[in-house]
């Protein structure tokens, strides 16, 4: 997986990159929050649930079905994230989705569940690039450490700035022309 920060690198480019009169703060945060919501099932661990079990790592919460079915109850919350009903849908099931395809461009693990309930089937994603992020913290003080987080600063933040920026500048653009 990539570290639990950069999963929140997506929706907080995209929103940047948006402005606040598409996506106010309140649902730049609920994005951001959701984009790292996936990875709670890391807690099945200390359960003893098996990795490749439907309900550990990369499975249940990082299926399809996962990231359609959150969005579409949080659109009852549009009005206090302030945002219209399908803003809020696309915004959050972009954020949810960034989270497993992210997962699945790592190194590492053992797939996504993309396809849970129909297929307990994992996947990856054709290139696996990113370096895979260690479980523990102090793992980030070594060489390992600082190749993943540069890889994921190659691979999803830099991307991601260039998103944003495109975004802001298109939205100039658009926002010139209405004046």
């Amino acid at each position: 997986m990539p570290t639990m920060i950069t999963h929140s690198a997506v929706p907080l480019c995209l929103g940047l990159g948006l402005g606040s009169r598409i996506i106010p703060l309140r649902l730049l945060m609920a994005g951001m929050t959701l984009a790292m919501l996936p990875d709670i099932d890391v807690i099945a661990f200390k359960l003893g649930v098996a990795y490749d079990h439907v309900f550990g790592h990369r499975g249940v919460t990082h299926s399809l079905l996962f990231a359609a079915v959150l969005p579409t109850l949080a659109t009852v919350f549009h009005r206090q994230l302030k945002a219209y009903a399908v803003t809020v849908w696309l915004f959050l099931l972009v954020s949810l989705l960034s989270h497993s395809l992210l997962d699945s461009l790592t190194t590492g693990g053992k797939g996504v569940g993309w396809l849970w309930p129909w297929r307990d089937e994992r996947f990856f994603a054709p290139w696996q690039v990113i370096r895979v992020a260690p479980f523990k913290l102090e793992a980030y003080l070594t060489a390992r450490g600082e190749s993943v987080i540069l890889s994921e600063l190659y691979w999803v933040w830099l991307p991601g700035g260039v998103l944003m920026l495109a975004l802001m500048g298109w939205r100039s653009g658009w926002l010139a022309e209405k004046r």
